[in-house]
């Protein structure tokens, strides 16, 4: 590897086209070397980290470098340019990118509920107090982007108005301009947004909860690479597919691999990280 509470079934694969069905797929002789990139220190990508570590990838002939992009904006360049030809991403970046005039498409859904809490510092209470004030996003056009901007007009504010809307990064960079007061609050999911609130932080939305249909991580490629490489793209949906049965039938490898790739050992959060994907 390179580098809000609800129980909903989120990682059902969503809108994959038919044709993968009527695929008969057979396990290549050799492995197939791909990059593929994802977004963001969060439980978002179990299901590509799961593919990896317990080998489905390998099982379905993909040698799979897993790329870290500390956002959904650069990680569509690195798809648009081929750097990383799959990339599991949400959809506004994808959106984005289209009306840009590039030719990436969302094939599977994933992740299609908004797993995030909006949380503010100890003491910011109230939705008034946050006037004047900043919240913290990856980067203008991203996921956290939008979510920030859908949040604070749920709680009748204005974004920019009276709210600034600040480009940070990754989650743990948000947290940690939340805790050094930079800002005021901040978008996070699992299991960043459990920590923060046993650090005391106040749940001011749980955007979930809101019952906003959403894209969030998917996976994203480009109608070029589908057309140039449609065994690839079926393979690795079809690990996708098997990823997804695997960590909903086995909780105890499931919870390693998040403790591995999110960096988390307490057992409490873990749980409900699992519980909120599961």
């Amino acid at each position: 590897m390179a580098r809000i509470g609800i129980k909903a079934k989120t990682l059902l694969l969503g809108a994959i086209p038919l044709f993968l069905f009527s695929y008969c797929f057979e396990a290549p002789a050799q492995m197939t070397k791909i990059n593929v990139g994802y977004v963001g220190i969060n439980s978002d990508n179990v299901i590509a980290f799961i593919a990896k570590e317990t080998g489905i990838f390998a099982q379905n002939g993909l040698d799979v470098q897993l790329i870290y992009f500390a956002g959904g904006t650069t990680a569509v360049m690195a798809l648009i340019s081929g750097e990383t030809p799959i990339t599991q991403t949400a959809g506004p970046s994808v959106v984005n990118a289209v009306l840009s005039g590039s030719d990436a498409v969302m094939v599977a859904g994933g992740v299609t509920t908004l797993d995030y809490w909006m949380l503010s510092r100890p003491e910011i209470k109230t939705p008034e107090q946050l006037k004047g004030g900043a919240v913290a996003i990856s980067r203008f056009g991203s996921a956290s982007d939008f979510i920030v901007r859908y949040a604070l007009q749920r709680l009748g504010l204005t974004p920019v108005k009276d709210v600034a809307i600040l480009q940070v990064g990754p989650l743990p960079d948000r947290l940690a301009a939340m805790e050094t007061k930079r800002v005021q609050a901040t978008v996070l999911a699992p299991p960043a947004m459990y920590m923060a609130q046993k650090r005391g932080y106040n749940i001011m939305a749980d955007v979930a909860a809101l019952g906003l249909a959403y894209q969030a991580t998917g996976i994203g490629t480009t109608r070029k690479y589908i057309r140039e490489h449609p065994d690839i793209v079926r393979r690795y949906i079809k690990a996708q597919v098997e990823a997804v049965h695997r960590f909903k039938t086995d909780r105890a490898t499931s919870i390693k691999v998040l403790s591995r790739y999110l960096g988390v050992k307490e057992k409490d959060i873990l749980d409900k990280t699992y519980d909120c994907r599961e």
